[in-house]
Parts: C-alpha cells; sequence; structure tokens
C-alpha cells in the first residue's frame, strides 16, 4: 500500500473501439473513480481515432483524464488492469480491437522503463490525438 499522505498527480489514457465505445469509456472512467486513493481530477473530449498497426478495425474513441492518487505506479497498473478485465479486455493480439484499454501516460514526473510498465508512455508523442487530449488537460510538450 502506498504510503499514507502521498499524492501524485498520474495521466491516464482510454480508449475503446468495440461496442458503445463511448460507453465503455465513461464507464471506465467512473470505475476509475471508484477506485479507493483516486480522485479524477480533469477528463479530456473523447476524440474519434483511426486505428494504429492493425487498421482493419473500427475507428477509436480516445480521451485522457487527470488524477490525483496515493496508489504507486504498479498499483495503480494493477488497478487499471483489473477495469480492463471487467470490461472484457482481451490481450491476445497486440495491435487488436478491444473494449477498453487504460495507460498511464504520466506519473509526476517518475521515469519508469521495464517490461511491465513503461512511464513517460512512450508513444505519446508519435499520438497526434494523445498530444491534442493533453493540451486540453493543460500540459504541453
Amino acid at each position: 500500500m502506498a504510503a499514507s499522505g502521498f499524492m501524485a498527480i498520474a495521466y491516464i489514457s482510454l480508449g475503446s473501439n468495440l461496442g458503445d465505445r463511448k460507453k465503455y469509456c465513461q464507464i471506465a472512467i467512473e470505475k476509475i473513480k471508484a477506485l479507493p486513493n483516486i480522485r479524477v481530477i480533469k477528463k479530456s473530449k473523447l476524440i474519434e481515432t483511426e486505428p494504429i498497426g492493425k487498421t482493419d478495425q473500427s475507428k477509436f474513441i480516445n480521451g485522457v483524464i487527470k488524477i490525483q492518487t496515493k496508489l504507486k505506479p504498479y498499483e495503480l497498473l494493477k488497478a487499471l488492469q483489473k477495469i480492463e478485465n471487467d470490461l472484457g479486455r482481451v490481450r491476445d493480439e497486440k495491435w487488436g480491437p478491444r473494449t477498453i484499454d487504460l495507460d498511464i501516460l504520466y506519473y509526476d514526473d517518475l521515469v519508469v522503463q521495464d517490461k511491465e510498465l513503461l512511464i513517460p508512455h512512450p508513444e505519446i508523442k508519435n499520438r497526434k490525438f494523445l498530444k491534442d487530449a493533453l493540451e486540453q488537460l493543460g500540459v504541453y510538450f
């Protein structure tokens, strides 16, 4: 468990391209809000984008939320993966369709580069929708 009083700012991306995409994103946000030790501060607008990688699939709906959390990065990752699983996320295909995809983009000024977690997220500067959503939340680079 994270140390008491420790509060980090993190940015979480969310995306969906299966079923009711906006609904899955909204449910994911509500599930994140319901987690102990997390407070959602602000959300970007949801943006429709073309699929990346495997292009023979539906368009994505993507957004970013800014949170304050007492969870450490790996605790946050596990909580987000549980939400993905609860919403039917299947991880059998790297660029395949998904009901929900949740990624930690930033966690304070922390840098983590290992097999399980990459912070800052390596694709931030390569994906215009992430830059646009982050700018809506006051993050510029």
